[in-house]
């Protein structure tokens, strides 16, 4: 890979690094602590966030009239999630395996934390449930066919592509036919060295 590319996505991975210790402190300011999995808050936030509380009956009174004919749009999509998570799931047990791809751990993508906020009233929890669900799953398909892609063709596109994954910028370059005969089985083999466990 490019020296200058390594220097930058380096110093990527340290922001990266920096934004986490940034919001692990915003945590610690509300007084929200984990256990394990759960997020737990001291009794005075949980009391203060209680009083935002908007109750079920006059939410679904304030509710406007494009809320209330979109909303079915909106949930019906959830059947075709099911079904593409069910699919991606089932491809990459079966695929992966075979090309000894590491599979991808599936619960590390869906996090489902904002049940535990005492201002959400039941409506705004399944809300905060379904917009959870959808993008954990969009992650997880994206890292399951970014694996797949340096797996089987990792080769840059000729022009940019928006909010590539991870594994896009060590591809080989767009035309750059040598390098890729070079560098397909050391871009396969660096797959294997992913140090998530398989479910």
């Amino acid at each position: 890979m490019n020296p200058k590319i390594s220097e930058l996505l380096a110093r990527i991975q340290q922001m990266e690094r920096e934004i986490e210790q940034e919001m692990k402190r915003k945590r610690a300011e509300l007084q929200a602590d984990f256990e394990e999995t759960r997020v737990r808050f001291e009794r005075e936030v949980l009391e203060q966030q209680r009083r935002f509380k908007t109750g079920l009956f006059k939410y679904i009174l304030s509710a406007d009239l494009r809320t209330a004919l979109t909303a079915p749009i909106i949930y019906a999509v959830f059947f075709p999630m099911v079904l593409l998570d069910l699919s991606v799931t089932i491809y990459q047990h079966i695929c992966f395996r075979a090309y000894g791809i590491p599979r991808v751990k599936r619960s590390d993508y869906f996090v489902y934390d904002r049940a535990h906020l005492a201002y959400l009233n039941l409506i705004e929890k399944i809300n905060c449930a379904y917009c959870s669900y959808g993008n954990g799953l969009m992650a997880y398909g994206r890292e399951v066919v970014a694996r797949t892609e340096q797996y089987w063709c990792p080769i840059k596109h000729a022009r940019k592509i928006m909010a590539a994954h991870p594994y896009y910028t060590g591809f080989v370059d767009f035309g750059d036919a040598e390098s890729y005969k070079q560098e397909l089985e050391r871009l396969r083999n660096q797959l294997a060295e992913i140090n998530q466990t398989s479910e």
